[in-house]
């Protein structure tokens, strides 16, 4: 059984900084894309940012570029997502998704990702 186990979330203020993890196991963690996603209040759930299976590529959703960094150490069977320069737009609960699919890079949303952690929250004040 997969289980992806996020940490890192708390409140910060704006301009600030905050590191998720997510530490996965019941799957071969390397063969797998992963991603990270976010929902506020009253809105839909929206990808933050993917990475393929070695690091070799990544993507960012527009409003996380240039502040977001997405990485994986997968002899840890761990995912992170480095937070700068946060603003309360930020404010959600963040979650970390494995691809449907193992040994596949190609996504087009968050139904692509069959197994999800719980989440953690952030906050941002201003």
């Amino acid at each position: 059984q997969v289980q992806l186990v996020e940490s890192g979330g708390g409140l910060v203020q704006a301009g600030g900084s905050l590191r998720l993890s997510c530490i996965a196991s019941g799957l071969t963690f390397s063969n797998y894309l992963m991603g990270w996603f976010r929902q506020a209040p009253g809105k839909e759930r929206e990808l933050v940012a993917t990475i393929t299976r070695f690091g070799g590529s990544t993507y960012y959703a527009d409003s996380v570029t240039g502040r977001f960094t997405i990485s994986r150490d997968n002899a840890k069977n761990t995912l992170h997502l480095q937070m700068n320069s946060l603003s309360p737009e930020d404010t959600a609960v963040y979650y970390c998704a494995a691809h449907r699919k193992s040994y596949t890079s190609i996504w087009s949303g968050p139904g692509d990702f069959g197994s999800w952690g719980q989440g953690t929250q952030v906050t941002v004040s201003s």
